[in-house]
C-alpha cells in the first residue's frame, strides 16, 4: 500500500537491505565462473598496469574496506546493546564485501588476459548503482529525521560506486604482443570500450571521414584476424574433409560400386542386376557427405550467441503492448496518482532502448557469421577448383563455377540473417496468442483460424516461386555462359560480322528468363496481398466474433488497441516464415550445387611418381601406360612404353589429333591413369599449346612467383627473343598485359609462356608446340638459344611436341604417334634408315637435303649480328621501363563513382518503366495507406462510443464500415504490387537489350581495355539486381515511407503537443540518415569494385589450372585469391557495422517519439479520450520499425540503383561506325573482282600512341595471291585489322573494287570479305551453328564445305553429325580440328577476298598442305592475302609484301625479292629455302 496509491511511494527498509543488496552480488557470483572459464581459453595477451587499472583496483579495495567498516560498526552497535540488531545488518555488508573483493580480483585477472573493456563488470556496477539509487532516495527522505554513521558510509559507498561505473566505461590500452600493433591500419573495434561496442560508437570516426570526403581504399581498416581467410577457410575445409572421410569408409565394403548404377538413367537402369540395386538402396543414405553439417560445426558455436540475443529480444517485444494496456487503464482511472503514468513512460523508454541494443547486437553476430561463411565458401571452391579432375571439370562450365562463388555464397549470407526465425517466429506467435487470449478470450481463435489458412497459401506460393527460381537460374547460367563466350570471342564475331546472330541468341535466352520472371512477379503480387491483408483480416474477424458472440461484449480502447498492437507483432513472424522458408529452399539448392562441386573427383595424386628412382638413368619413364580423360571413357592413349634418359631432347611428331598433347598431359598427371606406371624425376615446367597469360605485368608473367634473379632474367628474355618486343611495348617489361594476353600477338604470347618455363629452371621441360606461332627465323633463334643442343636448357630433359621438321635432326629421340599409340621411336637417322611411316612422311614434306646443307652456314650467319644487336639493346630496353610504367597500364579497373547518385538515374529508370505506369503505382500506394489510416481511426471512434445498458448501440454499422475499408485496402495492395512488378520487368528488359546492343557496338579497343570480369559482372550481378532486387526494394520503400507519414499524422491528431518534438527529431533523423548514406554508399561501391577482381582472378585460374599445377604454384594462387577475398570483405565489414550504427541511432529517435507521445498523453490525460490515446501509442510503437526500415530502404535504393547507372554507362562509351547504311549504296554482289588498293594507310591502336603502321601504299589486282611477311610486331596483323576496319585508319584510304571501305557499313564490309583468324575460336553450340549462325546455307552446302575442309570423315563419325555439341571454347576438338573448322567457315562464305592470318600455325605439315591445296583450288579466282610464318607456303604466290617496323620494305614476286638480296632473302635463308 505504501507503494501503490501513495503520491510519494517508497520501498520498505527490509526490502532495501536484503533484495537490493543481494541482487548485484547474485549476478556477479553467477557470471564469474563462466566468465573465468571463457577468459582462460580466450587470452588476448597481457596489459601492463596503467593509471586506469590502478584507479579501478583502488576503488574496488575502498569499497571492500567500507563494507567491512559497516560490519564492524554493526558489531560495535551490538556490544553497545542498543537492542537486538537484525542479523541482516551483518549478513548484507559481509556478502557485499566479499563480492567487492571478487570484483577487484576479476579486474586484475582481466588485465592479465588482455581484456581492454569488460561488459560483465560494467553490468555489475550498473546494477549496483541502480539498486543503491533506490536506497539513496529513501535515505535522503529519512535523513531529514535522523543521522548515524551508516548514512556516512552509505554516501561514500554510493559515490565510489558511481566512480567505479564511470571507470568501467573507459577502455584500457592495447595488450602487449597483439597483432594490431604491427598492423598499419588496425580496426578500432578490438580496443573499443564495452559501451562503444554495444552502441557501435567506434565506427563513427570512419563515418565522419566519409561525410567530409568520399571514402577511399586507404581509409578501410584491416579485417579482424578471426574474419580473415587464413583463419576461416582451413577450418571449413578440415570439417568437410572429415565429413568425406566418414562417408568413404562404409562405401568401400560393398561388392559393387554403387556409383555407376545411380548414374545411368532411363532404359539402362532397368536392366541393372538385382543385387546391385539392393546395394545401391542401402548405401544411398550414407553416400553423400553432408556439407550442411560441416558448415554447422564450423560456424555454429559463434552463431549460437545470436540465438540467445534473439530470445531476449522476443520477450522484450511484448513489453510494449503490456505497458500500453497499463497506460490506457491509467487514463481511464482518474483517481490514479500521476507518478504512475510517468513511471510507465520511463519504463517504456528503457525497455524499447534495451530491445534496440539487443536486436542490433543480434544482427551484428548474424552478419559477421554470414561474412565468414562467404569467405569460407569462396575459399573452399577455389581450392577445390585447383585439384578437380579434368573429367569433372568438363561437367561444369567456367560460368557455373564462378556462379558458385558469386551467387550461391551470397545466398548463404542472406539466409543466415533469417535462420533464427525458424524457432523465433513460432515463439513470437505463441506469446502473442497467449496475451491476446487474456485480452479477448476465445474469440481470438477466429483470428488464429484466418492466420492458419494463410500459411498454406504462402507455402504454395513459396514452392511455386522455387521452381521458377530454378528455371530462372538455368536461363541465367546459359545466358552468362553465352555472354562469356561472346566476350572471349568478340574479335572473331566482329571479323565475321556475326554480332546480330549472337545478339538474337542471347535475347532468346533472356526472353525465356523474363517469362519466368513475370510469373514470379504475379506470384509475388499475390503473396504481398496476403501478407499485407493478413493482419487486417485477423483483426476484423476477431473483433467481429468478439462483438457478435454476446451483446455485453463491449469493445473498449484497452481491448481494441492492445489487441491491435499484438496483431502488429504477430504480423512480422507470419510474414517472415514464408520468406525464411523460400530462402532456405534457395539456399538448399545452392547447398546441393556446392556439395556436388566439392565432392567432384580429384586428380589422382599418385598417378605420376615424383620420387626420383635412385640411380635410374631415366628422367621420364612410362611402362605399359594407358590413359583416358575420364574413367568412363575409352583410353585416349594406349600401351605406351617410353624411357627418356636424363638431359635428352625428345621430339614428338604425328598428325592432328594423334594424342601428342595428351601424352604431355599424362606426364603432368592431368589424365586418369588406367594402368601402368609413370615416373618423372625432378621438377617439371610446362608450356601449353595455347599460351596462358595472366592479367599482370610482363615481368610478373615470366617470373611467375619465383625469386628475382636479374642476370638470369635478362638471359631468359634474350634467349626467348623478347627484347625486340620489349622495345615495342609502351612500358618495357612493366607493361600490364590484358586478360588472356589481349595486347600481345600470338607469337609474343607463346614466347612469354616459354620464357616463364625457362625462367623457373626445372629438371624436366614439357613443351607443347611452342614454336608454332612464331616466325621461322624467330623459331630458329629460340630453338638454338633455348631448346636445342646449345641452348639454355641443354642439360635438362626436354619433350618437344613439334610440327617443324627442320628441328628433328637435332633431337636425341623422336617419338612418332598415331591414334594414341607410339608407332616408332628412335633417333632421326635410325628412323630414316628404317624406311617406315616416318621416313615417308618426311620425304613428302621436307626438302630435307637442302635444309641439311644449310644448317651450319645459316647458324653462324644469323647468330653473330643478332647476338651483337641483342647485347647493345639489352640495357636500353630495360632502362626504358622505369620511365613510363604508367603508359603500360591497359585494363581499367572498375571505377567507384563518388558522390550522390544523380536524380537522372532514377529518371532513367522511371522512363524505362514508363512514366504512366510509375504514376499509377504511386496512386495505388496512396489509396492503400489512406484506407488503412482511416480504418484505424474509425476503430478509435468505435471504442469511444458510449455504453448504454452494457452494450454499444450502433456496432453493426461500425463493423460494416470497418470491413469495407479493409476490402478497399486489399484491392489497392494487389494493384500496386502488380504494377510495380510489371514495371520492373519492362525496365529490366529494356535496360538489358540496350546494354547488350551497346556492348556489341563497341570497338575492339574497348574490349581490350575492359576486363571481361567487369562486363560479365554487368550482365550477371547488375542485371540480376535490376531484375529481382530493385522492384521489391521500391515496394518496401514506398510502403515504409507512407507508414511513417501516417504514424506522424495520427500522433499529431492525438497529442498536438508532439508537434514541438517532431521537427527537431525529424532534423536529427535526416542528418543521421544523410551522414550514414554518404559513407554507406561509398563503402558499397568500394565493395562492389573490389568484388570483380575476386572473380576475374578465379576465371583466370580456371583457364590456367594445368599450368599452375605443372609449376606447383597452387599455394601462391590460393593465397592471392584469399588476399583478394579479404580485400573485398574489408569494405564489406564496415558497411554492415555502419548499418548497425545507423539502426541504433534511428531506433533511438523512434523510441524518443514513442516516449514523448506517451508523456504528453499522460500530461493531457483529462482532455484525451482513451480511444485516441490508444490509437496514437499503438501507431507510435510501430513507428520505430518503420523508421529504420525507411532508412535501410532509401539507402538500399541508392546503392542498388547504381546497377542502372552501371548498365547505362556503356551507352556513353565510343562506338564503332554504323553496321549498315540504309539504303545501301553498294552495287549488288560487290566485290565482284577483288582489287584492293591501299593509299598511304596509317593506323594506331590508341589515340595516345604512335602509328603502328604508316604510309603503306600498295595495289593488288583481282585474283592475286599475296603473302605478307615480316618480323613479329612488324604490323602484319595490323594491316588486316585495318582492312576489316577493326581499327579505323588514322590516315589514308583502302579501296576495294574502287569503293572506299571507310564509307561502308561495317557489316556490309565484313560480311563480304573472309578471314581465317589466328586463334581458331569455337563457340559452344552445335557445329552447324558454328559454321552458319544465320542459317543462311542449306545442309548440302555445309557438308560440301566440311568435305573440302577435310572434316567430313570426322563429322560423319560423330553420333549427332552436324548437331554435335561443341563445349565451351571448343575444348572437345583438337586445335587442328578447330583450325579446319575455321577453314570450313571461309569455304562456306566463299567471298572474293580471303585473308589468312597465320592460319597454319598450329597445324602439322600434312594438314597444312591440305589447307594450302584447298585454298589454291577453291579460291583460285579470289584475291588471297596470307600472313605467313612458314615461307614455303608463299613461295609460289604472285607477290610478297615485306613489312618492317610498320612500313613497306619490299613488294614484289618471291623470285625477284630473292634476287634482290633484301630482308626477304635473309628470312628465306633462315628457313633454309634458298
Amino acid at each position: 500500500d505504501k507503494l501503490h496509491g501513495n503520491s510519494n511511494p517508497d520501498l520498505t527498509q527490509c526490502f532495501q537491505n536484503t533484495v537490493l543488496v543481494w541482487l548485484p552480488c547474485l549476478y556477479l557470483w553467477l557470471c564469474a565462473p563462466i566468465y573465468f572459464i571463457y577468459l582462460r581459453s580466450h587470452s588476448r595477451g597481457y596489459i601492463c598496469m596503467s593509471h586506469l587499472n590502478k584507479a579501478k583496483t583502488t576503488v574496488g579495495f575502498l569499497l571492500w574496506i567500507i563494507c567491512w567498516a559497516d560490519v564492524f560498526y554493526s558489531f560495535w552497535e551490538r556490544t553497545q546493546g542498543s537492542g537486538a540488531l537484525a542479523p541482516v545488518y551483518l549478513i548484507s555488508p559481509t556478502l557485499l564485501g566479499i563480492t567487492m573483493l571478487l570484483a577487484t580480483l576479476l579486474i586484475q585477472y582481466e588485465r592479465m588476459k588482455g581484456v581492454q573493456s569488460s561488459g560483465v563488470m560494467l553490468n555489475f556496477w550498473l546494477l549496483a548503482v541502480l539498486c543503491a539509487t533506490v536506497t539513496f532516495r529513501s535515505k535522503i527522505i529519512q535523513a531529514l529525521e535522523q543521522v548515524s554513521l551508516r548514512y556516512t558510509t552509505f554516501y561514500i559507498y554510493y559515490t565510489l560506486l558511481l566512480v567505479a561505473l564511470f571507470l568501467s566505461c573507459l577502455s584500457d590500452q592495447m595488450p602487449l604482443f597483439s597483432q594490431s600493433i604491427k598492423d598499419t591500419n588496425p580496426c578500432p573495434e578490438a580496443g573499443a570500450s564495452f559501451l562503444s561496442r554495444i552502441s557501435f560508437w567506434w565506427i563513427t570516426s570512419m563515418m565522419v571521414t566519409g561525410y567530409k570526403r568520399p571514402l577511399e581504399e586507404k581509409d578501410l581498416w584491416s579485417l579482424n584476424p578471426e574474419d580473415c581467410s587464413k583463419k576461416v577457410v582451413p577450418h571449413l575445409v578440415h570439417r568437410w574433409n572429415t565429413e568425406c572421410q566418414k562417408v568413404k569408409r562404409p562405401e568401400e565394403k560393398t561388392l559393387y560400386s554403387p556409383k555407376r548404377a545411380s548414374r545411368t538413367e532411363g532404359k539402362e537402369s532397368r536392366v541393372v542386376e538385382e543385387s546391385e540395386i539392393l546395394i545401391v538402396k542401402n548405401h544411398q543414405k550414407t553416400r553423400e557427405p553432408s556439407l550442411f553439417w560441416a558448415l554447422c560445426l564450423t560456424f555454429g558455436p559463434y552463431y549460437l550467441i545470436s540465438c540467445l540475443y534473439k530470445f531476449i529480444q522476443d520477450i522484450l517485444m511484448f513489453v510494449g503492448p503490456e505497458i500500453l494496456r497499463l497506460l490506457i487503464h491509467f487514463i481511464n482511472n482518474s483517481g490514479a496518482p500521476s507518478w504512475q503514468g510517468y513511471f510507465y513512460t520511463a519504463l517504456l523508454f528503457i525497455c524499447t532502448c534495451l530491445q534496440t541494443l539487443i536486436l542490433q547486437k543480434y544482427f551484428h553476430v548474424c552478419f559477421v557469421t554470414g561474412m565468414r561463411l562467404r569467405t569460407a565458401v569462396i575459399g573452399a571452391v577455389y581450392r577445390k577448383a585447383l585439384v578437380i579432375s579434368s573429367a569433372a571439370r568438363r561437367t561444369s562450365t567456367v560460368g557455373e563455377i564462378v556462379n558458385l562463388m558469386s551467387v550461391d555464397a551470397q545466398r548463404f549470407m542472406d539466409l543466415i540473417t533469417y535462420l533464427n526465425m525458424i524457432w523465433s517466429a513460432p515463439l513470437q506467435v505463441v506469446l502473442a496468442l497467449y496475451f491476446l487470449w487474456q485480452n479477448l478470450g476465445p474469440s481470438v481463435l477466429a483470428g488464429v483460424a484466418v492466420m492458419i489458412l494463410m500459411v498454406p497459401v504462402n507455402a504454395v506460393i513459396a514452392m511455386k516461386t522455387k521452381t521458377y527460381q530454378v528455371a530462372q537460374m538455368k536461363s541465367k547460367d546459359n545466358r552468362i555462359k553465352l555472354m562469356n563466350e561472346v566476350l572471349n570471342g568478340i574479335k572473331v564475331l566482329k571479323l565475321y560480322a556475326w554480332e546480330l546472330a549472337f545478339k538474337d541468341k542471347v535475347s532468346a535466352i533472356r526472353e525465356s528468363e523474363l517469362r519466368v520472371l513475370k510469373k514470379t512477379a504475379y506470384l509475388g503480387a499475390v503473396s504481398t496481398f496476403t501478407w499485407v491483408c493478413a493482419p487486417f483480416l485477423v483483426a476484423l474477424s476477431t473483433f467481429a466474433v468478439y462483438v457478435l458472440i454476446d451483446e455485453n461484449n463491449v469493445l473498449d480502447a484497452q481491448k481494441a488497441f492492445v489487441s491491435l498492437a499484438l496483431f502488429n507483432i504477430l504480423r512480422f513472424p507470419l510474414n517472415m516464415l514464408p520468406m525464411v522458408i523460400s530462402s532456405i529452399v534457395q539456399a538448399s539448392v545452392s547447398m546441393k550445387r556446392l556439395r556436388v562441386f566439392l565432392s567432384h573427383e580429384e586428380l589422382q595424386e599418385d598417378s605420376v611418381e615424383r620420387k626420383a628412382v635412385s640411380g635410374s638413368p631415366y628422367s621420364i619413364s612410362i611402362v605399359e601406360g594407358a590413359f583416358s580423360w575420364s574413367r568412363t571413357e575409352s583410353p585416349t592413349l594406349r600401351s605406351l612404353n617410353v624411357c627418356i634418359p636424363e638431359g635428352s631432347l625428345v621430339a614428338v611428331v604425328g598428325h592432328v589429333g594423334s594424342g601428342k598433347s595428351s601424352l604431355l598431359s599424362a606426364l603432368l598427371g592431368e589424365m586418369e591413369k588406367l594402368e601402368g606406371t609413370v615416373a618423372v624425376k625432378g621438377s617439371v615446367a610446362y608450356v601449353p599449346q595455347q599460351a596462358w597469360i595472366q592479367n599482370a605485368t610482363l615481368k610478373d608473367n615470366i617470373v611467375f612467383g619465383q625469386e628475382r634473379k636479374e642476370s638470369w632474367y635478362l638471359r631468359v628474355v634474350e634467349a626467348c627473343a623478347l627484347l625486340p618486343d620489349l622495345e615495342v611495348l609502351p612500358a618495357g617489361d612493366s607493361t600490364e598485359i590484358g586478360e588472356k594476353g589481349v595486347n600481345l600477338s600470338g607469337g609474343q604470347k607463346q614466347r612469354v609462356s616459354l620464357a616463364r618455363a625457362v625462367y623457373c629452371n626445372c629438371a624436366v621441360y614439357l613443351l607443347d608446340d611452342p614454336l608454332s606461332a612464331v616466325d621461322a627465323h624467330v623459331g630458329k633463334h629460340i630453338f638454338d638459344k633455348v631448346i636445342g643442343p646449345q641452348g639454355l636448357l641443354k642439360d635438362r630433359t626436354r619433350v618437344l611436341v613439334t610440327h617443324g621438321l627442320s628441328y628433328l635432326p637435332q633431337a636425341d629421340l623422336i617419338l612418332v604417334m598415331v591414334d594414341g599409340k607410339i608407332t616408332e621411336m628412335g633417333s632421326y637417322l635410325e628412323l630414316m634408315a628404317r624406311e617406315g611411316a616416318f621416313a615417308e612422311f618426311l620425304r613428302t614434306y621436307a626438302t630435307a637435303d637442302q635444309a641439311d646443307n644449310n644448317t651450319s652456314k645459316t647458324n653462324t650467319h644469323t647468330r653473330c649480328p643478332l647476338a651483337q644487336w641483342m647485347d647493345c639493346h639489352c640495357h636500353q630496353v630495360l632502362g626504358k621501363k622505369a620511365k613510363n610504367a604508367e603508359v603500360g597500364k591497359l585494363t581499367e579497373a572498375d571505377k567507384a563513382n563518388t558522390g550522390q547518385v544523380k536524380l537522372s538515374v532514377f529518371w532513367e529508370y522511371m522512363k524505362a518503366i514508363g512514366l504512366l505506369l510509375s504514376f499509377i503505382s504511386l496512386l495505388f500506394f496512396f489509396t492503400h495507406h489512406l484506407a488503412s489510416l482511416f480504418s484505424n481511426y474509425w476503430l478509435s471512434l468505435w471504442t469511444d462510443d458510449p455504453v448504454i445498458n452494457g452494450t454499444q448501440p450502433n456496432r453493426q454499422m461500425r463493423l460494416g464500415v470497418y470491413g469495407a475499408l479493409g476490402l478497399s485496402q486489399g484491392i489497392a495492395v494487389l494493384c500496386y504490387s502488380l504494377s510495380v512488378s510489371i514495371g520492373g520487368i519492362l525496365a529490366s528488359r529494356y535496360l538489358h537489350q540496350t546494354m547488350l546492343y551497346d556492348v556489341l557496338r563497341s570497338p575492339m579497343s574497348f574490349f581490350e581495355r575492359t576486363p571481361s570480369g567487369n562486363l560479365v559482372n554487368r550482365f550477371a550481378k547488375e542485371t540480376d539486381t535490376i531484375d529481382s532486387v530493385i522492384p521489391s526494394i521500391i515496394k518496401m520503400f514506398m510502403g515504409s515511407m507512407f507508414n511513417v507519414l501516417g504514424a506522424c499524422v495520427i500522433i499529431l491528431i492525438a497529442t498536438p503537443l508532439v508537434a514541438i518534438i517532431i521537427p527537431p527529431l525529424g532534423l536529427l533523423y535526416f542528418f543521421v540518415q544523410r551522414f550514414y548514406v554518404s559513407s554507406s554508399r561509398q563503402l558499397k561501391r568500394l565493395e562492389s569494385v573490389s568484388r570483380s577482381p575476386v572473380y576475374t582472378h578465379f576465371n583466370e585460374t580456371l583457364l590456367g589450372t594445368t599450368v599452375i599445377r605443372a609449376f606447383g604454384e597452387q599455394h601462391r594462387f590460393i593465397s592471392e585469391s584469399d588476399r583478394r577475398v579479404d580485400h573485398n570483405q574489408k569494405a564489406y565489414y564496415p558497411s554492415i557495422v555502419a548499418n548497425r550504427w545507423l539502426a541504433i541511432r534511428l531506433e533511438f529517435v523512434g523510441n524518443c517519439i514513442v516516449t514523448f507521445a506517451a508523456l504528453f498523453a499522460v500530461m493531457a490525460r483529462e482532455s484525451l479520450s482513451p480511444g485516441i490515446m490508444g490509437l496514437s501509442i499503438s501507431y507510435a510503437l510501430q513507428l520505430t520499425a518503420s523508421l529504420t526500415w525507411l532508412v535501410r530502404m532509401s539507402s538500399d535504393i541508392e546503392t542498388n540503383i547504381v546497377a542502372v547507372e552501371k548498365v547505362k554507362e556503356y551507352s556513353d562509351t565510343e562506338k564503332e561506325a554504323e553496321w549498315r547504311h540504309e539504303p545501301s549504296s553498294l552495287p549488288p554482289g560487290w566485290p565482284t573482282g577483288g582489287d584492293i588498293e591501299i593509299r598511304g594507310l596509317g593506323l594506331r591502336y590508341r589515340a595516345d600512341q604512335d602509328l603502328a603502321i604508316r604510309n603503306i601504299t600498295v595495289s593488288i589486282q583481282a585474283g592475286e595471291k599475296v603473302g605478307i611477311v615480316g618480323r613479329t610486331g612488324a604490323g602484319k596483323s595490323s594491316l588486316t585489322l585495318g582492312l576489316f576496319r577493326i581499327i579505323e585508319a588514322a590516315e589514308g584510304q583502302i579501296f576495294i573494287d574502287g569503293v572506299d571501305i571507310a564509307k561502308l557499313g561495317l557489316h556490309e564490309l565484313r560480311s563480304r570479305i573472309t578471314i581465317i583468324p589466328q586463334d581458331p575460336v569455337v563457340f559452344s553450340g552445335s557445329l552447324r551453328m558454328n559454321l552458319d549462325p544465320f542459317d543462311s546455307y542449306s545442309d548440302e552446302e555445309v557438308w560440301r564445305a566440311l568435305e573440302l575442309a577435310h572434316l567430313k570423315s570426322f563429322v560423319s563419325g560423330l553420333p549427332d553429325k552436324l548437331n554435335h555439341e561443341c563445349c565451351e571454347g571448343g575444348e572437345n576438338l583438337s586445335l587442328g580440328q578447330r583450325q579446319l573448322l575455321c577453314l570450313a567457315r571461309a569455304l562456306l562464305r566463299k567471298t572474293k577476298i580471303l585473308v589468312l592470318d597465320e592460319a597454319t600455325a598450329a597445324v602439322d605439315l600434312e594438314t597444312d598442305n591440305l589447307i594450302q591445296s584447298t585454298i589454291r583450288t577453291q579460291f583460285e579466282d579470289c584475291t588471297v592475302l596470307t600472313i605467313a610464318h612458314r615461307l614455303n607456303t608463299i613461295m609460289d604466290y604472285t607477290r610478297v609484301l615485306v613489312l618492317d617496323k610498320g612500313e613497306v620494305a619490299e613488294f614484289d614476286s618471291p623470285s625477284a625479292l630473292i634476287a634482290n638480296r633484301g630482308i626477304f632473302y635473309k628470312m628465306a635463308k633462315d628457313s633454309g629455302l634458298v
